[in-house]
């Protein structure tokens, strides 16, 4: 089944009691049981929905996993992850991420004694020496966030296959529609649904995709100890905006691609940050393990203070100044402030996260639109 077919028909089927062809809502807490242990696979909503069953069958689906498991949040989803781990182990990550996984990773977790490490990991060799005695994770995000460095998930992989290191993809900015790590040799692959994946900037939501049924088994078991489920409301949005994530993604990208290389030419922007240039870093890589080069740029001014970048920011009409990415609308953020404030700067500024820096996330209007909503505020 090709993608496009997947998105609206992998795990849905109209509903045998109606005929419904949308998954119905189940807005229910329990099931009735005939007597005990009698049921129809369904005991209590925390453990199962069959709302968040047709969208985790979607999701496995999407990734080309086995398995998917939801959560309330992407946060969740890696809360999750880290669980797997014990206080001494150490988690090696690459040192351009999003600032809530850095905040859980350190402040969450490194009291209960748990290690983290932040590397670059443009080179799979520079990952192969960092790694230490106590290195039981891999933590991977490609594309950055925001910097949009890329990581060779291939390479990456196969170093942590044979020192038995578990790896984890965060797949985030790329959605499945571009990349499939689980292909590439990944463990885990997770997303925050509420970008991309639910698409309409309505819903919060995380998930968790496998292709290792043992894996699946200990994630089920922490999302059910845990507690932290999605709703079926939320399984219902996400399922809903899943329906059209090839015709979004593909419209994002193709608008972003236009106001990249518009921003590259423009006299008041020092340097712009997307996978797509010919001149990025490991262009190459990108062009090899996505299908496109994703609809977040990132760029930063001639002009590198935070008033100039403050003027930008306020400046704009169609590009709504807000956190989160992943919607239909396009979004102008500033990272140092908003989705990046709890790293601490000299962190930030090790990566090249300055405080001028300004993220796009290009939605599908029209490209016209945008292109002179940028150009009016420049």
């Amino acid at each position: 089944m090709q993608f496009a077919t997947k998105v609206i028909h992998a795990g849905v089927e109209p509903d045998p009691s109606t005929g419904a062809i949308m998954t119905p809502i189940f807005q229910t807490s329990t099931y009735v049981q005939a007597a005990p242990g009698d049921h129809k696979g369904y005991e209590y909503a925390r453990t199962q929905n069959p709302t968040r069953t047709a969208l985790e069958t979607n999701l496995a689906a999407l990734e080309n996993g086995t398995d998917a498991i939801c959560f309330s949040s992407g946060l969740a989803a890696q809360d999750a992850c880290i669980k797997l781990l014990q206080s001494g182990d150490e988690i090696l990550s690459v040192n351009d991420l999003y600032g809530g996984s850095y905040r859980q990773m350190v402040r969450v977790y490194g009291p209960w004694g748990l290690k983290s490490r932040y590397i670059d990991m443009y080179d799979a060799s520079k990952v192969e020496a960092a790694i230490g005695p106590d290195t039981k994770m891999i933590w991977i995000e490609t594309p950055t966030n925001p910097m949009l460095n890329i990581v060779d998930i291939e390479a990456v992989t196969a170093v942590a296959r044979r020192r038995g290191i578990l790896t984890v993809v965060d797949n985030t900015f790329a959605s499945p529609y571009l990349q499939n790590p689980l292909d590439l040799g990944a463990d885990i692959v997770l997303h925050s649904a509420t970008k991309y994946i639910g698409g309409h900037s309505d819903v919060v939501h995380g998930c968790l995709i496998v292709k290792n049924a043992e894996l699946a088994q200990r994630l089920r078991f922490l999302q059910n100890a845990s507690g932290a489920v999605p709703g079926p409301q939320d399984c219902f949005l996400v399922l809903r905006g899943i329906k059209t994530l090839h015709l979004r993604v593909q419209r994002a990208c193709e608008n972003a691609e236009v106001i990249a290389r518009y921003l590259a030419a423009h006299p008041k922007v020092s340097k712009v940050f997307w996978p797509g240039f010919e001149q990025h870093p490991n262009h190459a890589i990108a062009k090899k393990q996505m299908r496109g080069f994703g609809a977040m740029v990132s760029f930063d001014l001639k002009d590198n203070s935070l008033e100039a970048a403050n003027r930008v920011l306020s400046g704009t009409h169609l590009f709504s100044l807000a956190e989160s990415l992943g919607g239909v609308e396009s979004l102008i953020g500033h990272p140092a402030s908003m989705t990046h404030a709890s790293i601490p700067r000299e962190e930030r500024l090790k990566v090249g996260l300055t405080d001028s820096l300004i993220r796009l996330s290009v939605g599908v209007e029209d490209v016209r639109d945008l292109v002179a909503d940028l150009e009016a505020c420049l």
